[in-house]
């Protein structure tokens, strides 16, 4: 009941908020967004990681096919659920200090794609989880295309044209696999783990699955949408598809393509690691070299993506783990870098770190919460991202040490680029544009309060997220090695 109440309630609200929204829309979608983390903080409490799946539903979607709508919580469902359901009304607190064309449109697609997310990340229906994953895409390409930057038209034509081209060899795959199961044809995830495909046909299907994935991921060379859309989006968007919406593609990885062809990961596994490992040392070089912020976090997203793949496709435990506490700090530190970079747009008129510098003089309590988000991004013991990129590393070396050292080198040269960064923008003498910049408001401590609280727990005791997906993490593990 609680599944289904979790994928309900954004469209209920989303709806109310389109037909009824005006003025008050962001207040509306506010509510929704709050009633849906209350209602996943519930399931959470009542949530048993021993127990398997739960809250789940099963109803015939077209029964004479076999096919289902049904969806359920494992831990690393819950994991991603609240990862959603706790930033969303966050990032739509974020967009109060903006004033958008149609307010109601801009937040009642915000509520609709938080629906398609928390409907990826609980369907156990594969047809289920497509059209999901499909639904998703239609919310953001709007976002982008209406509210986005100059080229948002050119940009986001190339968003849909990658993401569709990547989904349409997925659904092949289902098709395919759905056609593999014995009798009455069924397309349940489980079922298709039991299959017992040929080396030749896993190899196949682990590609559509891999491009599809990487697309959305994205990683290299699949990347080339992603600095673009992110730099062109409307920051509200950008924190979606960054902190939220690249994280269907790791979850596609580890729900779909890892436990279903075990054997092409044999043969194809290293090249599909070596290419993640390329994405976190080519983002980060080009990182680096950006004088954009925005533009800037777009390939650090990039780059920590890639590690966190390479862990997945190291099929170990560490490796699975460190992928999901990872997407739990990647989620909330990108969302927090990219807020405080639209805080300082918003004052400024600019994102250029040669047109910026001297921000901390007036702007004590900003410095400090940028400061910690961005400790947390570099990995910084006790912080969010120390546990992931440590168990991350540790997969990938346990899987291959000269891999695991390259991948290691993400640590130096994410500490190069943000700091720099930080540096560049908040240091040094004052100009025309930051002299008379203005601390926090009420609305913006209100967002970041809750992400820096997290970069610390996170850090701190990370063991609240790492026993609640371990059962779930060690039964793939003994589908993928059966």
């Amino acid at each position: 009941m609680l599944t289904i109440l979790l994928i309900l309630i954004p469209i209920a609200t989303g709806l109310l908020t389109l037909s009824l929204g005006g003025r008050s829309a962001k207040q509306l979608a506010l509510i929704g967004a709050l009633a849906e983390l209350a209602t996943a903080l519930v399931a959470w409490t009542q949530f048993d990681p021993a127990a398997g799946a739960q809250f789940g539903f099963d109803y015939a979607w077209i029964a004479s096919a076999g096919i289902s709508f049904a969806a359920s919580i494992d831990g690393i469902s819950m994991l991603l659920v609240l990862l959603t359901t706790f930033l969303t009304p966050l990032i739509i607190l974020s967009a109060f200090g903006h004033s958008y064309k149609n307010p109601s449109a801009f937040f009642s697609l915000i509520l609709f794609m938080e629906a398609a997310l928390v409907g990826v990340f609980t369907a156990t229906d594969a047809f289920l989880f497509y059209l999901f994953f499909e639904a998703a895409l239609i919310p953001v390409y709007f976002l982008a295309a209406v509210w986005g930057g100059e080229n948002r038209l050119k940009v986001t034509f190339k968003f849909f044209v990658y993401t569709i081209f990547g989904s349409l060899f997925m659904l092949v795959a289902l098709v395919y696999l759905y056609y593999q199961t014995p009798g009455q044809h069924t397309s349940a995830i489980t079922a298709f783990y039991d299959l017992q495909l040929t080396p030749y046909a896993q190899g196949w299907v682990f590609w559509a699955f891999f491009v599809a994935f990487a697309i959305k991921m994205p990683l290299f060379p699949f990347h080339t949408w992603q600095p673009d859309t992110y730099t062109e989006s409307p920051t509200p968007a950008t924190m979606l598809l960054a902190g939220i919406m690249l994280k269907m593609g790791i979850y596609g990885l580890i729900r779909l393509l890892l436990p279903i062809t075990p054997l092409a990961l044999m043969q194809w596994g290293t090249l599909a690691i070596v290419l993640s490992v390329i994405g976190i040392v080519y983002g980060s070089i080009i990182a680096i070299q950006q004088r954009d912020m925005k533009r800037l976090i777009a390939y650090s997203s990039f780059a920590h993506v890639g590690l966190m793949a390479a862990g997945a496709f190291s099929i170990t435990l560490n490796g699975l783990q460190g992928a999901l506490i990872q997407m739990l700090a990647h989620g909330i530190n990108v969302v927090g870098l990219f807020f405080i970079v639209d805080i300082i747009f918003s004052r400024t008129n600019t994102r250029y770190l040669d047109h910026l510098g001297g921000i901390t003089q007036t702007s004590p309590r900003l410095s400090v919460y940028f400061m910690m988000l961005l400790l947390g991004s570099v990995a910084l013991p006790l912080t969010s991202g120390f546990v992931g990129e440590f168990l991350l590393l540790a997969g990938v070396f346990e899987y291959n040490n000269w891999l695991g050292a390259v991948a290691g080198l993400t640590i130096i040269l994410a500490a190069v680029y943000l700091l720099r960064m930080f540096q560049k923008a908040m240091f040094g003498k004052t100009n025309s544009s930051t002299e008379h910049f203005k601390d926090l408001t009420f609305n913006e401590r209100a967002v970041l309060i809750p992400l820096t609280i997290l970069v610390f727990w996170i850090g701190i005791y990370p063991g609240t997220f790492l026993k609640m997906t371990e059962p779930a993490v060690n039964q793939l593990l003994r589908f993928i090695h059966n």
